[in-house]
């Protein structure tokens, strides 16, 4: 697929045509940590934000390669991790607000620890305990968060984007102003007919809605080029009247930037928009997988260092002087600290009780049911 170089700078990228945008790339802060156009383009991020979306970013990359560990030690049995795509996740979190809805895909529990969803929670989905409030039936990488808007991934490939269109349609007919539905997809989850489904109803519908799709250039071990014959994913907007933006997916402020634009557009009754967030899978598709049999990884030592998304970040801060090496250092350490915790004290809760495994189908378990269980304990 090729990669296209916005006819316009810095925040003049908003002025262009539909097109242009889906065959653009946004993008405020370069890999160097400096702006990438003009400096005046950070003007609206100041200290608190800034470092707001650092510490989340290396929230997510600490748990995730705590996560990843214990899977390799055996002690939970799956996980799918963000390496690489920090900025994606929170830019587009923090552009939410407590009242929308989130409805994500594989990658996007960040968004929910973000927003509220307290990594007790999330760590306890992972291992399916007596504190899941799944009660152990999702598979791992699968938490929920209704306090925080945030429903549970589907792992049948963007089946979720038309219930985040559906939701974005209620808040409409229910005349919800200043709500807006976001809805997650990656580049091979767009191949999928319910992709194309949703994106028909949210232009007709000027539907409230954020589709964002995290394009990490590998749909497993499918290539992007092998995926897709237009020059951009972002481009395919065009065909259901819903306005197209392409960003620099490893650029928070960026991210960040375009998403709050879209969504503000949304809950302003000004339709839906699309985001082809611009990015890389750094780590192997999840814990299953091993992406040297399929791909170049000289091409990802290159993401992986001169464009970390979290390297771009911390230049900035540092030549800010809004952070030491010290205090980033003693940042990851109080953060790792809270993980190994939140661990200990997952390993510690005991499975759901047997007997919830005939709860929440009917209103009264029904005496086949109870038979069964009668059955199961003996």
């Amino acid at each position: 697929m090729a990669v296209a170089v916005a006819r316009a700078t810095g925040l003049s990228y908003f002025d262009l045509d539909d097109e242009a945008k889906a065959r653009g790339l946004f993008r405020l802060l370069a890999e160097d940590g400096a702006a990438a156009h003009d400096e005046h383009d950070l003007d609206a991020f100041d200290r608190a934000l800034v470092t707001r979306l650092y510490e989340a970013m290396v929230r997510i990359r600490v748990t995730d390669a705590r996560m990843t560990a214990l899977q390799r030690q055996g002690r939970i049995s799956f996980y799918g991790e963000a390496l690489g795509q920090e900025a994606a996740v929170v830019g587009a979190a923090a552009a939410s607000k407590p009242d929308d809805w989130i409805v994500p895909a594989l990658r996007e529990a960040g968004v929910g620890l973000f927003r509220g969803m307290t990594l007790d929670s999330y760590v306890a989905q992972i291992y399916g305990n007596a504190a899941d409030v799944t009660k152990g039936r999702q598979m791992p990488c699968h938490p929920c968060d209704r306090d925080h808007h945030y429903v549970v991934m589907s792992s049948c490939v963007s089946t979720q984007v038309p219930h985040a269109v559906g939701i974005a349609m209620a808040m409409k007919i229910q005349g919800d102003g200043d709500r807006c539905a976001f809805g997650f997809m990656g580049d091979g989850g767009t191949s999928e007919p319910d992709v194309h489904c949703a994106l028909n109803f949210a232009g007709v519908m000027r539907a409230p809605a954020v589709l964002i799709c995290q394009n990490n250039q590998w749909a497993i071990s499918t290539p992007g080029s092998k995926q897709c014959a237009a020059d951009t994913i972002a481009l395919k907007a065009l065909g259901y009247g819903v306005e197209p933006m392409r960003v620099d997916g490893n650029d928070v402020l960026a991210v960040y930037t375009a998403v709050s634009r879209a969504a503000e557009k949304a809950r302003s009754g000004g339709g839906a928009t699309f985001l082809e967030l611009l990015t890389y899978r750094v780590s192997a598709h999840s814990t299953s997988d091993d992406p040297t049999r399929y791909r170049d990884e000289q091409v990802t030592e290159v993401w992986r260092h001169q464009r970390d998304p979290l390297r771009r970040v911390r230049i900035l801060l540092e030549r800010r002087g809004w952070i030491t090496a010290d205090e980033d250092t003693a940042l990851a350490a109080r953060i790792e600290a809270d993980v190994r915790e939140c661990i200990a004290r997952a390993e510690a809760t005991p499975p759901p009780a047997l007997a919830t495994i005939i709860e929440d189908v009917y209103e009264q378990p029904t005496w086949a049911l109870r038979e069964q269980l009668a059955a199961l304990k003996t």
